[in-house]
């Protein structure tokens, strides 16, 4: 088999820089020309395209959020006459109308591209079979990881979401290396697996590469030892492209590497809105160099991260692994608390399974939490409560919040084929 190459990731700084502005400065142009929301912005603080002649310039560009996209549903946002989209994807909309992204056939190349680069670097190789339990449709994640399968030369399983004992039965009989899943739903296949007697330790798989919403080092961790692979992220966002927008090295899993040729990253302070200094934690934001159908500026995506410098190989910077976003932020008594931050002490208490939910009441002026987990063994009363006992003075003594801890049965907090739900708010509305 044909080794995979990739000329782009040889580029030097001052080459790939040259790319970013040329592609910027068209992007920007395209947008105010057919855009009319991007018109209307740029118009609204006196800016034109033109004037943005660095990448710096770029910071003095209104930004983009996913309200813009809601309310230009569900074409306003196309660049292209509908009759040049090939195909379209959306948000669920559980908040309101999906967001509509459409991609040119173009567009689709790109996308097809960077996932192919993306699983090169994770440690996927031409001839390797990809089972792709992302789930299908409208959700980006499953034709993602396909198109890229293929344009690697990988042989893929789109299995999708779902039917989990038909899920261990084909990475059985198929064999693949490699897996791409959320984290959540992977775990569930490691129980199936050890339901039926299989050990995932056994199992042909080698690299599984995760995403599409936050997890720890603690759950790599916990997939690492239970299943013996190495367990990589990949991240991306349907209103930038999909998964591919950047991913982690299966060699260092130290970062994802930020494919910039295509997707130009900043950080700024989600309150403030202003860049902060490099290597400080914010708001990840994003503007697509290449896109043709829906380019989108200064795209706030709402997760928490820090960039990084680039490494030998290859040189793009890096962005540190996603705590957290700032719309699943929970605020505990004047206290910033992540679902991620639960996630670690539960998998660091004995005798948990990795699954946890964070219930948000409001009996009276103020917020509480109870942090819903399970036992991986049936076990007394007694002892479920001793456990909570001790997760309950974890999070205490480090994250500074009292929260309750409920300790159920295995099998008690409900599984997702897709991301996991870890926040339930039962708090009244209005």
């Amino acid at each position: 088999m044909t080794p995979y190459v990739d000329p782009a990731l040889t580029w030097d700084l001052d080459h790939l820089r040259d790319v970013q502005l040329r592609r910027l400065k068209d992007t920007l142009a395209r947008a105010y020309a057919n855009v009319p929301h991007y018109t209307a912005a740029f118009d609204a603080v006196g800016l034109h395209p033109n004037d943005v002649k660095t990448l710096a310039d770029l910071a003095s560009v209104p930004f983009t959020t996913k309200e813009d996209l809601r309310r230009n549903y569900p074409y306003g946002m196309f660049a292209v006459p509908r009759e040049e989209v090939v195909r379209i994807h959306a948000s669920s909309g559980t908040t309101g109308k999906p967001t509509v992204v459409g991609y040119t056939k173009a567009d689709i190349e790109m996308w097809a591209d960077v996932m192919a680069r993306s699983i090169n670097v994770a440690g996927g190789r031409p001839g390797d079979i990809v089972h792709v339990a992302y789930g299908y449709g409208l959700f980006t994640g499953g034709l993602g990881a396909h198109y890229g399968v293929e344009r690697l030369g990988c042989t893929v399983i789109p299995v999708s979401g779902g039917m989990t004992e038909r899920q261990v039965q084909l990475i059985t009989d198929f064999k693949p290396r490699i897996i791409m899943v959320t984290p959540s739903y992977f775990l569930s296949i490691l129980d199936e697996m050890e339901r039926a007697g299989i050990d995932p330790r056994e199992s042909s798989l080698e690299i599984g590469i995760f995403g599409a919403e936050p997890w720890t080092q603690q759950m790599r961790e916990e997939i690492e030892a239970r299943c013996d692979i190495d367990a990589v992220d990949i991240y991306g966002l349907s209103e930038v492209i999909g998964p591919g927008v950047s991913q982690e090295a299966g060699t260092t899993k130290d970062g994802l590497h930020i494919w910039e040729d295509h997707f130009y990253p900043e950080v700024v302070d989600p309150i403030t809105l202003e860049p902060v200094a490099e290597g400080e934690q914010g708001e990840l934001v994003f503007t697509s160099l290449t896109k043709q159908a829906l380019p989108i500026i200064r795209y706030r995506t709402r997760d928490l991260t820090r960039l990084l410098p680039g490494t030998a190989a290859p040189s793009y910077r890096r962005m540190e692994k996603v705590t957290g976003r700032t719309d699943d932020m929970m605020i505990i008594r004047g206290v910033n608390v992540f679902p991620t931050q639960i996630e670690e002490h539960v998998l660091r208490e004995p005798g948990l399974a990795p699954y946890f939910q964070c219930v948000l009441t409001q009996p009276g002026k103020l917020v509480e939490l109870t942090v819903l987990a399970e036992t991986t063994d049936y076990m007394s009363p007694e002892a479920r409560a001793e456990i909570g006992k001790r997760l309950q003075h974890r999070i205490k003594a480090t994250i500074g919040i009292t929260a309750k801890v409920d300790v159920r049965d295995p099998g008690a907090i409900e599984r997702s084929v897709g991301k996991a739900r870890r926040i339930v708010d039962q708090r009244p509305k209005g």
